[in-house]
């Protein structure tokens, strides 16, 4: 999964953001940078060569994301870690950053504490979160693919996990409710560039979740053929160019909880 989410998706749909971030954290200038959900490494790649000579910390829960990322990215310092859990002294870095992540935390009041917990004091924390699924393009017609390919009970992973925190005034109360006051919010749509139709639903059914469900299906590719094909009908078969809305957040650490 990793391979297949790095090779179709990262490009398309995650470096945007990634570079867009990495600018924005080096404008922090921090000297030790802890990223969270890590993924295969283009955040960690971004930060390493945004900043002058940050140390980065990449971290992830998932294993094969650290064995993968580690081998891609070897200026970084790769661990698995449990952002709810950080295996990391109070204070220890300056700027905490993660790409899209924040969506993926069971607890997130209790992940935000964690996090702030890790900083130093007025220790910066900047990350992204997607917006509504109306606002990305690429996955609107993906899930519309879905539902012609699953006429029954389609699966709903991207409406309830990766676009499930697209409510800014929501994010901000749990930032605060946390320990943390919002220095910045904004909301940012990106141009995702894909060479093909085909190589964009690949990525999408072989390199996240949705993979099991597929699996689950018992019959791929005529799965992978009814989502390429509702997908082309409403991008084009490529190469296609479409809108991704994200929300971006810088918040800095307080000294004490209110």
């Amino acid at each position: 999964m990793p391979a297949a989410y790095d090779q179709y998706l990262v490009p398309v749909v995650f470096r945007p953001f990634a570079e867009d971030l990495a600018t924005r954290a080096a404008a922090l200038g921090p000297r030790r940078v802890l990223e969270l959900a890590a993924g295969t490494g283009v955040l960690t790649a971004n930060l390493l060569a945004a900043a002058s000579s940050p140390e980065v910390t990449a971290t992830d829960l998932n294993d094969a994301m650290v064995a993968f990322g580690s081998a891609r990215v070897r200026g970084a310092v790769w661990r698995q870690a449990d952002a709810q859990r950080l295996p990391f002294p109070g204070g220890s870095f300056g700027l905490m950053a993660c790409q899209f992540g924040v969506m993926f935390f069971p607890h997130r009041i209790e992940a935000f504490t964690e996090v702030r917990r890790v900083l130093t004091p007025g220790g910066r924390f900047l990350f992204n979160t997607w917006g509504p699924l109306g606002t990305h393009a690429f996955e609107v017609a993906l899930q519309a693919g879905l539902e012609r390919a699953f006429p029954v009970d389609p699966p709903r992973f991207f409406r309830t996990v990766p676009h499930s925190y697209a409510d800014p005034a929501a994010v901000a109360a749990d930032l605060a409710a946390a320990g943390f006051t919002v220095e910045d919010e904004q909301e940012l749509t990106l141009q995702g560039r894909a060479a093909s139709t085909a190589d964009l639903a690949t990525g999408y059914l072989t390199g996240t979740p949705l993979r099991t469900a597929v699996e689950k299906h018992g019959d791929g590719p005529a799965v992978r053929a009814t989502v390429i094909e509702e997908m082309t009908a409403r991008l084009g078969p490529g190469p296609v160019t479409a809108p991704m809305t994200a929300y971006v957040f810088c918040a800095a650490a307080q000294q004490e909880l209110l």
